[in-house]
């Protein structure tokens, strides 16, 4: 597919591109969409949105974006112009597109076949950079990588500098890179579907945190959401950043067409070799970015500095802690500034938070592991555990999952949609741990789940909800799934 806009002189970046007139088709206009084509319309372009949805929040966005001159397909006309894409792309240029939309979508093969370029909002912003903005720092993975790009930008407010977590983490890049107070660096996650419209994004550092099957029905193929994933390497000028327990990760920086120079610097949980971040003694320790790193390491904190409440840092968080100090130390960042930020660090909600410790039994909130490669890092946290699990599966294989952790199962109480393909999984690989079926699937159910986990644990066993699926069958997200949790052992406690 096309890179640049037809009939312009040079390319659009930041090197004083000329965006008057040109004829932009945005899809999408959500936080991101609207945050694009109000930057379009800022810089004169000729803006046309598409979007089938009718929600209160997009009809609000839709008369900012009219009142600036833009031309809407909205609801129902939106859905049939979508459909029929000819003539939504008559006259038009570029393409720019939310996350999420499907690349096999109509417009987008007939964009394709008119020769239209396709940009994401990221690609975009990278565009749309003054000059002398900020670096980028950027950050992909299957999980983690939310954790990572706020440790990230934790260690860099350590370090004194004005930064910004932003990109599919939640705050648009957009917004950040327009910002009329300029940024010193961008601490920036990237989700598969932004990385598959990626151009040419040029980071300082880059890191792939892990690679697992994860949106393949969008993808087409695990083969297309690894190459996706890969994208996060290109153009880096640095460090890209690998991890050395997830071979695809090297694998996919040998295949990076990077700046001449860049390194290749492993993060592991073990004892780091020549140009790698690792553990030595419990202290996390740098033997890539110290000037005689053959016979020498620079300290970057400790175990106990990741630690929150009485819950051990489980294995993954110190890979994440390791990933974030690796791209914060290939920015410049010295190694206290790291240790600070990691220790001021704090973790969002329903990621393996501490809800309650009630006779010799903690119960903790993972949520977040809403695929079966987050909660199997989950449960390898811990010793003893009576699992909750279930929701929507999206197609996921749970049975490497459920025969990796057997062995620490005390039992498992199963609820949501998708849980029979759970307990089938279970009966082959853990068939003598005790298993709970809660039927009920409204909200409240959740108190009947809490309480068959209390039935199952002994003191010293941990309850762990990572249920490995998605939580749309019953609760608005993750998010609210994790707080009637907490709510229930709470009321069950009397905490």
């Amino acid at each position: 597919m096309r890179g640049e806009p037809a009939g312009r002189s040079g390319p659009l970046d930041h090197r004083g591109a000329d965006w008057a007139g040109l004829r932009v088709l945005v899809t999408g206009l959500g936080v991101s969409g609207f945050a694009a084509a109000d930057a379009l319309l800022e810089r004169d372009a000729v803006v046309r949105g598409v979007d089938a949805s009718t929600s209160e929040g997009l009809a609000e966005r839709c008369r900012i974006l009219e009142v600036l001159g833009a031309e809407l397909l909205m609801g129902e006309a939106g859905e049939a112009a979508l459909e029929d894409p000819a003539g939504l792309l008559t006259d038009i240029d570029l393409v720019v597109t939310s996350p999420g939309w499907r690349p096999t979508s109509p417009v987008f093969v007939e964009a394709d076949r008119r020769g239209i370029p396709v940009w994401g909002e990221v690609e975009l912003a990278w565009r749309m950079r003054p000059e002398g903005a900020a670096p980028w720092i950027t950050i992909t993975g299957t999980n983690g990588k939310t954790t990572t790009v706020q440790m990230l930008a934790s260690i860099f407010a350590a370090a004194g500098l004005r930064s910004r977590s932003v990109g599919n983490v939640g705050t648009p890049i957009m917004e950040a890179v327009l910002d009329p107070e300029p940024y010193d660096v961008l601490a920036v996650e990237l989700s598969s579907f932004q990385l598959h419209w990626q151009r040419s994004i040029s980071p300082v550092a880059s890191a792939c945190l892990n690679v697992a099957p994860d949106h393949v029905d969008w993808h087409g193929s695990l083969e297309e959401y690894r190459a996706a994933k890969g994208r996060v390497y290109q153009n880096t000028h640095v460090a890209c950043v690998y991890n050395v327990a997830d071979p695809v990760t090297e694998e996919l920086v040998r295949e990076a067409d990077v700046v001449e120079g860049c390194r290749a610097v492993g993060f592991t949980t073990g004892v780091p070799s020549l140009s790698m971040v690792g553990v030595v003694d419990d202290v996390l320790a740098d033997r890539a970015f110290v000037e005689n790193r053959r016979t020498s390491a620079a300290e970057l904190g400790t175990i106990e500095d990741l630690r929150r409440g009485s819950v051990e840092p489980a294995p993954h968080v110190i890979a994440n802690a390791l990933a974030a100090a690796a791209l914060a130390r290939a920015a410049g960042v010295s190694a206290t500034a790291v240790r600070d930020g990691l220790r001021a660090f704090t973790p969002e909600a329903h990621r393996i938070a501490e809800v309650a410790v009630t006779g010799g039994v903690t119960w903790i909130d993972d949520s977040k592991a809403t695929n079966p490669h987050a909660a199997s890092a989950s449960l390898r946290a811990f010793e003893n555990v009576v699992w909750i699990a279930g929701g929507l599966l999206k197609g996921a294989d749970v049975d490497d999952l459920v025969r990796e952790n057997a062995g620490r199962l005390r039992g498992v109480v199963l609820m949501g949609r998708d849980r029979a393909r759970i307990a089938e999984a279970l009966a082959r690989h853990a068939p003598d741990v005790p298993t709970i079926d809660v039927e009920a699937t409204d909200t409240g159910a959740m108190a009947s789940v809490v309480e068959a986990a209390a039935g199952l644990a002994r003191e010293g066993d941990v309850v762990l909800l990572a249920p490995a699926a998605a939580s749309m069958d019953m609760f608005r997200n993750y998010e609210a799934r994790g707080d009637a949790f907490a709510e229930a052992v709470r009321a069950r406690s009397g905490a």
